[in-house]
């Protein structure tokens, strides 16, 4: 039972979110974002276009507020029977966290809900340490640096980029049965490519991020590229984990 305690003590100062007030814009250059996505019920998205408008503009504001402010979008988790037939939904899953760790586990239970909500245009979507793209594909490079890039993204076109696939077991939402190694997952495609800028470790416990420092290419749905790092997934200043600063260049 101690035990039990201390994975939820752990995971809860691991997972919960501590937010700052929405008045404090946190310290970034023109070519970053920051965005706190550790809520475990949201989905947080980012449109390329949208940011280069506001850049042309001229307006340095409202420019900064679309690069630290976004719109969470909820996970749909009531049950929704008019979609039962569908693959949209919660999966309860066991992970052995104890044990072998998260690689190990067992589907439990499916409840249909509706499909997640999205906004009319947008090139990626963020939730805790889940990356996925609108139609897109991604590229993970060997440069650990946005000054390491080729000038232009022509230097990838003969070079594989890796779509969004179906999951069910890895973007987290429901922590109620935590105790007993028991997660909601939503049934969603994401981009493993893309995620992989940052993954949860357990064991050990208590559990811990790897960070991957690399620099990715997204081939997104309008033909264009844009380059990503994720810069850090710590909040500087209260310590929040899944408080993403990230890097980009667009078009790239």
């Amino acid at each position: 039972m101690g035990t039990l305690i201390a994975l939820v003590s752990a995971c809860t100062g691991l997972f919960d979110g501590i937010y700052d007030s929405p008045d404090k814009a946190p310290k970034i250059n023109a070519n970053q974002l920051a965005i706190d996505a550790s809520d475990w019920h949201n989905w947080y998205y980012i449109d390329f276009d949208s940011l280069q408008m506001l850049a042309e503009a001229g307006d340095a504001d409202a420019f900064l507020h679309a690069r630290t402010h976004f719109t969470p979008y909820p996970i749909p988790t009531i049950k929704d029977e008019t979609q039962a037939n569908n693959q949209t939904g919660i999966y309860t899953y066991w992970f052995d966290v104890f044990g072998k760790g998260l690689s190990h586990n067992e589907k439990r239970d499916f409840k249909p809900t509706a499909k997640q909500p999205e906004p009319p245009a947008w090139s990626i979507a963020i939730h805790r340490d889940n990356v996925r793209t609108n139609g897109g594909a991604v590229l993970e490079t060997n440069y650990t640096s946005m000054s390491q890039l080729p000038q232009s993204s022509t230097q990838f076109m003969g070079a594989t980029f890796k779509p969004d696939e179906w999951t069910t077991n890895e973007v987290w939402v429901d922590q109620s049965q935590m105790a007993n190694s028991l997660i909601g997952c939503q049934g969603i495609h994401i981009n493993r490519a893309l995620s992989s800028w940052l993954r949860l470790d357990i064991p050990p416990m208590p559990p811990a991020f790897k960070h991957n420092n690399r620099v990715f290419v997204v081939k997104l749905n309008n033909g264009k590229f844009v380059a990503l790092q994720l810069e850090s997934y710590i909040n500087p200043t209260t310590g929040t984990k899944c408080y993403l600063t990230i890097n980009y260049r667009y078009p790239y």
